[in-house]
């Protein structure tokens, strides 16, 4: 098959996926509708008839990485469907894998840093998204019966954003190197012996 009969994928997913890629490794506010357009083989017109306006297109890109990172959260408990504590466990493996890999951060918490205007529509996503991401671990804590479900969520989302942060400031060979072990200790802290 030539590269003339291989489909192509439709300009409206090009563009996400272009903009999304451009965002994480240079910024929301480094890059412009025209680079993101050309970079995706289409222009201007294609992408505001898809998006309406950067604003719009930045919001739809931080929809898509929420979507992406609630599918972790399905895929944990498909392969720990009875086990809270291993889908639990399973979430820090995931989180110090993401960590590793990855020194540009969360998306959406550049996001919030860089798009400052509190009517931002990004802004709302974001802030959304952290919430349920949250409220989500504090469920799967209190569903593995840690009493203080909502502390040790919140200590482990610190824990991740802080680690993440790491990451970025002084690479993968500083402290978010202990993330996975400063989590599972964390953990055991909040679980009551027997």
């Amino acid at each position: 098959m030539s590269a003339d009969t291989v489909p192509r994928t439709r300009p409206r997913e090009r563009i996400l996926e272009t903009a999304r890629d451009l965002f994480h490794r240079s910024g929301i506010r480094a890059v412009g509708v025209e680079a993101i357009a050309e970079a995706a083989g289409t222009n201007k017109m294609t992408l505001y008839r898809h998006f309406g306006s950067k604003d719009d297109l930045i919001a739809e890109c931080l929809r898509d990485v929420g979507r992406q990172t609630m599918a972790v959260w399905r895929d944990l408990e498909e392969r720990y469907p009875a086990d809270k504590r291993a889908q639990l466990h399973g979430w820090i493996e995931e989180a110090a894998t993401c960590v590793v890999a990855d020194g540009r951060g969360c998306d959406l918490a550049n996001a919030a840093v860089e798009l400052t205007e509190p009517n931002h529509p990004a802004r709302r996503i974001v802030e959304d998204f952290k919430t349920d991401h949250r409220n989500h671990l504090v469920e799967l804590c209190r569903a593995a019966g840690i009493e203080r479900a909502e502390l040790l969520a919140d200590t482990l989302c610190l824990l991740l954003e802080g680690a993440r942060v790491s990451r970025q400031s002084v690479g993968r060979n500083g402290p978010s190197a202990k993330f996975p072990d400063m989590a599972h200790a964390v953990i055991a802290a909040f679980v009551r012996p027997g």
